[in-house]
């Protein structure tokens, strides 16, 4: 990671524009088809919300702006994505865990199935965001939800997103999702743009490698 210049990047405007706005933060909403990741965690066994999380990695990973993000009033430039996902513990609370991306859909598995259970384990947070652009996410995937919107703090102005539980259809599965990032790093044009990619990367998953069964959860 290293501070770059904003006058000197494509997101010049938007540093000035809203890198001082009160309220910076957008959300959209977009329902998803995720029949083809529901069929592929029932036949290899791969958890849905790890499979979920290496398409959102894949998505933003071809999303230049994802590699930029204001922090303490700079603009920050990063070659490495992480996804973040909350985490219960073994004392009924919770935490969350930084997956390091990788393309490499075992290796990304082998790393969310060692680090989530390291921080269920031991109750502590494991955070790489000195290192990585870290794009948050939150799922409520026990419950029927129409959407959420994030805190905004002020502070943590990284991309997150937020999901419930799929629906199910006669032959389809959708899943509503809220995608929240800081206008200073994203235009709405991008951010769809990155919502309709996550919807391509979904249905290419058969593609993927197949990965060593894993028990489900």
């Amino acid at each position: 990671m290293q501070e770059i210049d904003p006058t000197q990047t494509k997101r010049a405007a938007a540093f000035s524009l809203w890198m001082h706005a009160p309220m910076p933060m957008i959300t959209l909403f977009k329902t998803l088809d995720v029949t083809p990741l529901v069929r592929y965690s029932r036949r290899t066994g791969c958890k849905f919300h790890m499979l979920l999380c290496w398409c959102i990695g894949r998505a933003a990973s071809q999303t230049e702006a994802f590699y930029l993000l204001p922090v303490d009033q700079k603009l920050i430039q990063y070659d490495k994505l992480a996804i973040s996902t909350v985490v219960p513990t073994a004392d009924h609370a919770i935490s969350t865990c930084d997956i390091p991306f990788s393309t490499d859909l075992s290796q990304f598995q082998q790393d969310y199935l060692n680090l989530t259970r390291r921080v269920h384990d031991t109750g502590e947070a494991y955070n790489l965001a000195e290192e990585y652009m870290v794009i948050g996410t939150s799922a409520l995937s026990q419950y029927d939800i129409d959407g959420a919107v994030n805190l905004y703090a002020g502070f943590y102005n990284n991309p997150f997103l937020i999901w419930g539980k799929y629906k199910k259809g006669f032959l389809k599965r959708t899943l509503l999702l809220s995608f929240q990032f800081h206008h200073t790093q994203l235009d709405g044009v991008p951010a769809a743009q990155f919502l309709s990619r996550l919807q391509q990367e979904i249905q290419t998953i058969q593609k993927a490698s197949i990965v060593p069964k894993s028990p489900k959860g």
